[in-house]
């Protein structure tokens, strides 16, 4: 067990602006007159649906079942009618669109029948498998599944609750630990038996007293020897690799994750979920969100999956002079396209924007090499060369200064003197780089189809001309065994076309059934008619012996030969 506190690389520390969100507990948002259910929670993954459109849906009952690996269920927030199934526009900043379920509520609140799920009589992979049937993913942002964060049961010694909520104005799971610190730290207890951890730690920002005291009475009442750790107010000390510098001491390096150095990272409102997932049977279907910024009734409230943005800001009363919307953090988040976007389980934090609360940006200015960026970088990158090499589209110098280490905090951006806009250069090479990595995926199937094509042609021409050689080389067997005619040379032998062996065989088996043939209606004739019918056989028979066989082809004059070549290619 490490007894101190270490640092990471870089950080800033801009202000809080928790206090205007934080004062107040947490309230229950109230139903809206629609729910928008997306079935793709986050961009790894999206699930199928399984409703249709008139149906009758109650709480927490599935809509859409996990597609893939990543994928994860999805659950009607409350009880009512699906009365559309279309896409609609993601809180993304992209602003496109997904397909979404549509719900109307019918203010019962009926649920489906659940119960408390016991994973201590389980085993691992179906305690795995109900956290996925209950939509559990990351809450802190990611949305990445939990199902398949929790690894393989083996290989981590420490378990580390990420309670740090390092951007400002952001104070969602702040609340969440002063108001439900017990069942936070009961989901982790089931977090670190699933993981097969020896130890947990549970990392709290320093500006966050309530909480940390809150945390520190839910462990010692619990008796599991968690740690609550305070940690010094840097931003961005929630990022998961801060966390478990400061925590630990390990430095996790490029290219790697925290599991693959026995050390894993859970937000505490994805704790809480799972607590909520086994001890009650619920599904994920409500967050916590913050509606903070130039607002008169800045807050917490608990709001269900699906509520639209528009709707929710009504409840903390957006000032006049509100000219946009953020999606997460001044930091690391984004302007709303549109208002009527669902909430989804990653959306943490809403904050009304004004020009006095977030003035335009000063126009760009050339980069002066200050390296200011540079130091600020929690990720220890050199932002500046980044930004060059993504002006200049040289993508690929970009990935050798290693880009995609980037975790888009936005401090080079926030230090930087020429007020550029460094995050944004660097989302769009990271753009640039996976749609060429695309273009080049899908022109390497292409090439694969085309050369699999002329190799299947290749293989069933092959197949063809040795059947023909086999299908010739019966006939010839048939005929010399019968006597008929003599054999000809193989089809196998070098320079010999098996067609035309074939044609061969087929003429010599016509003219031998011609022989065969006996003369009809020949009974009671005269002497001189019997002598005719001899002149004309003699003759018929001295055409045939002088003509060779050989010369025969396709095109032959005689009928009952073209017959039998025709008979032969049709079989």
């Amino acid at each position: 067990m490490i007894g101190r506190l270490f640092k990471f690389h870089g950080g800033i520390k801009p202000a809080a602006h928790k206090d205007e969100s934080a004062k107040a507990p947490i309230r229950r948002a109230p139903l809206p007159a629609r729910l928008i259910v997306p079935l793709r929670q986050s961009t790894r993954a999206t699930a199928t649906c399984i409703v249709e459109i008139g149906q009758k849906v109650l709480k927490g009952q599935c809509i859409g079942e996990p597609e893939g690996f990543l994928g994860t269920a999805v659950h009607a927030p409350t009880s009512g009618t699906v009365v559309d199934i279309a896409p609609h526009t993601m809180a993304h900043a992209s602003a496109l669109q997904t397909r979404c379920v549509v719900i109307e509520p019918d203010g019962e609140e009926r649920w489906i029948e659940h119960a408390p799920f016991d994973y201590h009589g389980a085993s691992r992979d179906e305690s795995l498998a109900w956290l996925r049937a209950c939509g559990i993913v990351g809450m802190g942002g990611a949305t990445f599944p939990s199902h398949v964060k929790l690894g393989k049961g083996a290989g981590i010694e420490t378990l580390i609750l990420n309670g740090g909520e390092c951007e400002p104005w952001i104070t969602c799971d702040d609340r969440l630990m002063r108001e439900r610190a017990a069942d936070i730290l009961a989901g982790a207890v089931i977090l670190r038996e699933l993981i097969g951890a020896r130890e947990m730690v549970v990392g709290i920002e320093d500006n966050k007293p309530e909480a940390i005291a809150a945390m520190q009475d839910a462990a010692a009442a619990s008796g599991h020897g968690v740690r609550i750790v305070p940690i010094p107010s840097l931003y961005p000390a929630g990022g998961e690799k801060q966390l478990i510098r400061v925590l630990t001491g390990i430095e996790i390096p490029y290219g790697k994750l925290g599991g693959d150095y026995g050390v894993q990272c859970f937000n505490v409102g994805t704790a809480h979920a799972v607590y909520r997932a086994i001890a009650h049977g619920e599904p994920l279907l409500s967050r916590i969100v913050t509606l903070t910024g130039n607002v008169e009734d800045a807050g917490n409230w608990e709001v269900l999956i699906g509520t639209p943005i528009e709707e929710l800001l009504q409840l903390a009363r957006p000032k006049p002079d509100t000219d946009r919307s953020i999606m997460g953090g001044p930091m690391m988040g984004f302007a709303l396209p549109r208002l009527d976007v669902p909430i989804v389980k990653g959306s943490n934090c809403i904050i009304s924007a004004s020009p006095t609360l977030f003035p335009p940006p000063p126009p760009e200015q050339p980069c002066i090499r200050c390296t200011e960026c540079a130091k600020a970088c929690p990720a220890e990158l050199q932002p500046f060369e980044l930004y060059w090499f993504g002006r200049s589209k040289n993508f690929g110098k970009a990935q050798e200064y290693n880009l995609f280490d980037c975790i888009e905090c936005g401090c080079c951006a926030y230090v930087c003197p020429s007020h550029i806009p460094l995050v944004d250069y660097f989302r769009f090479s990271k753009s640039e780089i996976w749609a060429r990595e695309r273009d080049k995926s899908a022109a390497d199937q292409a090439r694969e189809r085309f050369e699999f094509r002329n190799f299947r042609q290749e293989r069933e021409k092959a197949e063809k001309a040795a059947k023909l050689a086999a299908k010739a080389a019966e006939t010839r067997a048939k005929l010399a065994e019968g006597g008929e005619a003599p054999a000809p040379k193989t089809a196998t032998e070098p320079g010999e076309d098996p067609k035309k062996a074939l044609i061969a065989a087929a003429l010599a088996r016509a003219q031998a059934q011609k022989a065969e043939v006996k003369p009809q209606n020949t009974d009671n004739l005269s002497a001189d008619k019997l002598a005719e019918i001899a002149d004309i056989e003699a003759r018929r028979l001295a055409a045939a012996v002088t003509a060779p066989a050989a010369d025969a082809t396709p095109g032959a004059d005689t009928p009952a030969a073209t017959v039998a070549v025709d008979a032969e290619f049709r079989n």
